[in-house]
């Protein structure tokens, strides 16, 4: 089963362990990304985070993932990335990978993380208690 998904939905973490449930796999690493109320870049609290996506974002994801997913003793792979608006609590991302073992279900799941933070065309606006709001990660 796949799961890759760039999407306004809520995301589960269930399908996402359902989705690299394999029968070698002795690990799953599980990343859950949400929002939190503050960041050390903002000059106040954090009330949520609108997140904007390319529309070719989750075709992109798609081939990280699979990049991934190939990858000798990966047995599973899956990874959605929210958009829209969500407030503090709200699940971001999550990213799942099913490995034989914990130490590489870890550098994997790890890895697929960072570039996805690089790599997928997503775009974060920080939104303030106050009402200001600012773009995070825009050079």
């Amino acid at each position: 089963m796949s799961l890759v998904r760039v999407t306004e939905d809520q995301v589960s973490v269930d399908a996402h362990l359902a989705a690299v449930a394999h029968p070698g796999a002795g690990a799953v690493a599980l990343f859950v990304g949400q929002v939190r109320d503050h960041d050390p870049s903002a000059d106040g609290e954090v009330a949520a985070l609108e997140y904007s996506a390319h529309p070719d974002a989750e075709e992109i994801l798609g081939r990280l993932v699979a990049v991934t997913a190939q990858t000798d003793g990966v047995l599973g792979v899956a990874a959605t990335h929210r958009r829209g608006l969500l407030p503090v609590g709200e699940i971001a991302i999550v990213v799942a990978v099913s490995t034989a073992h914990r130490t590489q279900a870890f550098r994997e799941c790890e890895e697929l993380v960072e570039t996805i933070k690089k790599e997928l065309p997503v775009w974060k606006r920080e939104i303030l208690a106050d009402g200001r709001h600012h773009w995070v990660g825009l050079a």
